[in-house]
């Protein structure tokens, strides 16, 4: 299973709200030939840190792809560029965040590319949309289901479901 999450809390000039950004990198992928499987919910989502800036709409799909991992994350991150987000300070207000979760349960780390997603199971925004489409998904280090990591989150952290 190849997993990404998506997010981002600023207007496009292009596409305008965060939501329509999201569903448009999605299309983009698509159009790449990288096969979209499943799409969980939109979630609002306060930011993480806690910050004055705008909540973030944030979503975790499941992708079909020849791509290996590298790849793979570089097609992410072009895309963030082509779709108008700008790299500024970590935890910043952004256009579009793609992030490779998982990519078949491989384990890597080098300084371009971490898997499993480092911190992902800690953040309520990620495993929340992660448990609507995979709830059985098992962490490649801990082994824990995405359902049993989100049982293990202290409260706080502020993710709600948009109407569809």
């Amino acid at each position: 299973m190849i997993l990404i999450a998506l997010g981002g809390n600023l207007e496009s000039p292009l596409w305008g709200p965060p939501r329509a950004t999201l569903e448009a990198a999605l299309q983009a992928l698509q159009s790449e030939g990288i096969r979209l499987l499943l799409r969980s919910r939109f979630y609002l989502c306060a930011p993480v840190p806690p910050s004055d800036q705008p909540y973030f709409v944030n979503a975790v799909a499941a992708l079909d792809t020849p791509l290996a991992a590298a790849p793979l994350l570089v097609r992410l991150l072009a895309l963030e560029t082509r779709l108008g987000r700008t790299r500024g300070a970590r935890n910043a207000a952004r256009i579009l965040d793609l992030d490779l979760l998982d990519h078949d349960g491989a384990v890597i780390q080098t300084p371009f590319l971490e898997l499993p997603h480092p911190r992902l199971e800690k953040r309520r925004f990620v495993l929340l949309p992660l448990a609507e489409i995979a709830p059985f998904w098992r962490h490649p280090l801990s082994g824990l289901s995405a359902l049993e990591l989100l049982a293990l989150l202290p409260p706080g952290e502020s993710v709600e479901p948009l109407p569809e």
